[in-house]
């Protein structure tokens, strides 16, 4: 344990048979979060995350193993991505243990939307036994993350942002593995960085108070006989513990964790390159974007970059059309779309006619049957990085993949997403910040206001860890 002064009332928790301090790295993918990161955060007496989605690996000179896929078809290019992910996964858990020294604990994250996440997540399993203590999984419903826990014997942390979502995975499964659920973690949609879970049900634009949906939570796991000492971890707008006071030690949620996804961004053991952490000193309030352009489907958040402003820009330009004239669609498409019978209002063809004028020349159609208009060299690399797919996701709307059975979705490709794996592999080993997706929790403004950052200071993990314990 570390001997760092704790903020008043946190106490250390029992966790996978031993003592930690109840603050978890949140596990970042691509590569955001690895061995150095974690194990240093375990080592500060808390439970370290090893990303293991894309994690990197390395050769006999310990440098990382660049991730190229030579295969001719997408199938095995998937093959080779599942290679590397178990790979890297394994490579980086191993490092975190080393480093942590005994201390902490070191968990692993996947998405279950990611690609091949059973297979990747068994093999790493099967590679690190005794060194992993638990899995966080969230991005899709893991109904069979229990079953798989209790096959390694680690515990398990389903990622949920509602009471009715835990319910479901527990009725269908987790109540079979009841001894093994480590602790369950609220990701607040409206507040965590990267992918969240807001439902059909929930406005992004009206943020909801996470107290009463955390309380929710752990009534429902009550009235299922979960323990009150299997931890809810808070995940999401936590900066310093002393706003989350009349949170811990709590009668009414029972015992609390918090996790820290973005402040961990900025440590001299933070694996992200330094122009990244640079620019998460020059975020302002309003800076980071709920969004769905994500290939996953999933609202997600990241920093308003150039590159999320062109795919607000390439879905503003975006139009309905009918194959037949009907209803208010009555003049023909002349622009964009040689040869191609399109029926569109007035109005909007003048908005096409517009677009063109301005450059965006060629139009591509969507799965809900609109065109959406780009430049010659947008439509390229579109076209380009849906021919390069990977496999990276379960289900990717982007480029139609699916991991299993006939590995399509069966809809046409999406124009208006991206290719995840490309622009976060990019922004992760030195790629242009500002052309990429940058994933960050919505409370990544306060670097700039917390004076522990000021006069560009970086602290390592263990300066970070001690700080949070004593409430800043």
């Amino acid at each position: 344990m570390t001997t760092a002064m704790s903020f008043k009332g946190l106490k250390p928790i029992l966790y996978g048979g031993r003592e930690v301090w109840p603050v978890i790295e949140g596990g970042k993918g691509v590569s955001a979060t690895n061995g150095m990161s974690s194990g240093a955060w375990a080592a500060a007496g808390g439970i370290g995350t090893v990303s293991a989605v894309n994690a990197d690996s390395y050769d006999a000179e310990g440098k990382i193993v660049p991730q190229v896929y030579e295969a001719l078809t997408r199938k095995e290019r998937h093959e080779q991505l599942i290679r590397y992910g178990i790979d890297g996964a394994i490579a980086q858990v191993k490092r975190a243990y080393e480093m942590s020294g005994g201390n902490g604990a070191i968990n692993i994250n996947v998405l279950w939307e990611m690609g091949g996440a059973q297979e990747i997540l068994e093999g790493v399993l099967a590679g690190t036994q005794g060194m992993v203590a638990g899995v966080t999984c969230g991005a899709g419903m893991p109904y069979k993350l229990s079953e798989i826990a209790e096959r390694y014997n680690v515990l398990y942390l389903p990622i949920i942002s509602s009471a009715r979502a835990f319910r479901a995975l527990w009725k269908r499964a987790y109540h079979k593995v009841p001894h093994l659920l480590g602790a369950v973690v609220y990701e607040d949609p409206w507040l965590a960085g990267g992918h969240n879970g807001l439902s059909n049900a929930e406005d992004p634009l009206k943020p909801e108070d996470p107290y009463p949906r955390v309380k929710a939570l752990r009534d429902t796991m009550r009235a299922e006989g979960v323990p009150d000492d299997v931890p809810i971890v808070m995940a999401g707008g936590v900066w310093f513990l002393r706003e989350w006071d009349n949170w811990v030690d709590n009668p009414e949620l029972g015992s609390i964790a918090f996790q820290f996804g973005t402040r961990p961004l900025l440590t001299e053991e933070s694996p992200i390159p330094q122009g990244w952490k640079d620019a998460l000193r020059e975020i302002n309030d309003g800076d980071v974007l709920l969004h769905r352009f994500s290939p996953t489907g999933f609202y997600s958040s990241a920093v308003r970059t150039s590159f999320l402003r062109s795919l607000e820009a390439r879905s503003h330009r975006q139009i309905p059309y009918s194959k037949v004239d009907a209803g208010e669609h009555t003049v023909r498409l002349d622009v964009g779309v040689k040869g191609k019978n399109f029926w569109v209002t007035p109005k909007d063809l003048e908005h096409a006619r517009e677009w063109v004028t301005q450059g965006f020349t060629d139009g591509l159609r969507t799965p809900d049957d609109t065109i959406i208009f780009v430049a010659p060299a947008e439509r390229s690399m579109i076209q380009q990085d849906q021919k390069d797919c990977m496999g990276c996701l379960s289900h990717c709307a982007f480029s139609a993949w699916k991991d299993h059975d006939d590995y399509t979705t069966g809809r046409p490709v999406d124009p208006r997403s991206f290719c995840i794996q490309k622009t976060l592999q990019d922004i992760a080993h030195g790629g242009d910040i500002d052309q990429n997706l940058m994933f960050a929790g919505h409370a990544a403004y306060r670097f700039k206001q917390d004076p522990f950052y000021s006069n560009k200071f970086t602290p390592t993990v263990k300066q970070l860890v001690d700080r949070i314990l004593t409430g800043d």
